[in-house]
């Protein structure tokens, strides 16, 4: 279904948009080629062994060809073909090759063990940035091979310029190729990170300030929430000396500020209230929900009576960006629920969809500006849900690209008609609702995507979660086994 309408003050607007869509990635022939060089694997190495705090971020190797496009040939060198995932496989002896035109900023790094999730602590750097060098806080959990070897993370990446643009790749003196070589190494990205260990691989992470103090909601596989303070990581990824004294004193287990124990299993499903500072909802396994209050000192108090509705596992949940008391929940049931918390728990379900998808809905997102919510579930669908027809159990839009299921969507944070997405299938798109396509079904070679997809980008494996950056504009960030990657399309 094709979706291009919005309702603004009672009136039915319709946007169109020029755009070109751009997929990427082509298909080149270089096999034994590795996804990440040398140099960085032996730095994730070196910080696995050591835990040094400091690890500086490498630009992709991959980009170093270009598109392809208009190269001449050699023997047995294949022309790149765009790609289009879920059409045609990778064939043995093939690989992705990124076009870096299509980037305005792309970054990528490992940490270590790797993060299923992952939050950004906004800054007080300024809002709408877009001059490099960028910079960006990003708090995150690991999912180590032992509980032990966890890590809760806070991380600071700096120094992020954008991408180099084809007017710059040609030959040039020998003299300018050592200036270019002194701004390579000027241009080069940074990270610090400043890591507390943690007992359990951490399932999900998100981060609010209450006042002055940034904290953290981590649940984890020990079937606890806990909130961390994250202020002695966050001085540290900022001062080098004060970075030497926080390796020294605080790598033991990291002690939270409160722990809830009320959950009878482990969970996922946590939001903060962008409304009632400190207020927190949190869903387990087991189907029930426990809204938090905040109280004086550092404390919390929790209705040890859960929300009751879902027959299966909580898989997600966000406040409304608008209502205090009014959350929004998803679930292996496949329903999706809408809260008020002024009523009882047993009776605070105002809303639901039973079947909002086929199987599992694994996450939703509450657009800021527009009375929408996104979904996606098992079934690889997304589903736009009009919250004033939510009672009709019918969403107003309803997308196929990804062929696994989806793992993460997230709106735009100030423009209502974008969001991202992310699947199990690798693939992350950047779509945009406001598009109408002049003539369906005549692009060449893209029979298959909704004209509302925007960007597909891919290279990563196991994609889990990606956020956009709330202040540096345009920003997405996506964590992985194979790592983060930051980047800017040239779409949004």
């Amino acid at each position: 279904m094709g979706f291009n309408c919005f309702q603004k003050n009672g009136a039915l607007e319709k946007r169109k948009r020029v755009v070109t869509r751009v997929l990427p990635f082509s298909k080149m022939s270089a096999p034994g080629r590795d996804t990440f060089s040398d140099a960085e694997r032996e730095k994730v190495e070196e910080m696995e062994d050591s835990e040094e705090e400091q690890e500086e971020m490498e630009e992709s190797d991959g980009d170093q060809e270009g598109d392809g496009a208009g190269d001449g040939a050699g023997d047995g060198t294949v022309q790149p073909r765009v790609y289009i995932p879920g059409i045609e496989p990778l064939q043995p002896g093939e690989e992705l090759e990124m076009d870096q035109t299509a980037y305005r900023l792309y970054h990528h790094c490992q940490t270590g063990a790797p993060c299923l999730s992952f939050d950004v602590i906004r800054d007080d750097l300024g809002e709408n940035r877009e001059e490099s060098p960028l910079s960006m806080l990003l708090c995150a959990g690991t999912q180590a091979e032992t509980a032990q070897a966890n890590r809760l993370l806070v991380m600071r990446m700096h120094n992020l310029h954008g991408t180099r643009r084809e007017e710059g790749d040609g030959e040039g003196s020998e003299s300018e190729s050592e200036g270019e070589g002194d701004e390579q190494e000027e241009k080069k990205p940074a990270l610090e990170l400043a890591m507390l260990p943690h007992y359990g691989a951490i399932n999900r992470v998100r981060v609010t300030r209450v006042g002055d103090t940034p904290l953290a909601a981590v649940w984890s596989e020990k079937g606890q929430v806990e909130i961390f303070d994250l202020r002695p990581q966050l001085d540290a990824v900022h001062d080098s000396a004060i970075m030497a004294t926080f390796l020294r004193e605080q790598q033991k287990e990291a002690t939270p500020l409160f722990t809830f124990t009320g959950h009878m299993t482990e969970g996922f499903a946590v939001d903060w209230s962008p409304k009632v500072p400190g207020r927190l909802a949190t869903g387990d396994c087991k189907k029930h929900i426990h809204v938090w209050e905040p109280r004086e000192g550092g404390a919390w108090h929790v209705d040890q009576r859960p929300f009751a509705g879902h027959t299966h596992s909580v898989e997600d949940i966000q406040w409304s960006p608008t209502e205090p008391t009014v959350f929004a929940s998803c679930s292996v049931d496949t329903s999706i629920r809408i809260w008020d918390t002024r009523a009882p728990p047993s009776k605070a379900c105002m809303l639901s969809v039973s079947q909002a998808h086929s199987s599992d809905v694994n996450v939703i997102s509450w657009n800021r500006n527009e009375p929408f919510l996104l979904s996606g579930g098992d079934d690889g669908l997304l589903k736009v849900w009009d919250l004033r027809q939510f009672k009709a159990g019918r969403p107003v839009a309803s997308f196929k690209l990804h062929s696994a299921p989806v793992s993460s969507v997230e709106w735009h944070p100030t423009d209502g008609s974008v969001f991202a997405s992310a699947g199990s299938d690798d693939v992350v798109g950047q779509w945009d609702l406001s598009v109408e396509s002049c003539d369906p079904g005549t692009e060449a070679g893209l029979p298959t995507l909704p004209p509302q997809v925007l960007f597909l980008h891919q290279g990563q494996t196991e994609v889990k979660e990606v956020h956009w950056h709330p202040q540096n504009s345009g920003v997405l960030i996506c964590t992985a086994l194979s790592g983060f990657n930051v980047f800017r399309t040239i779409s949004v």
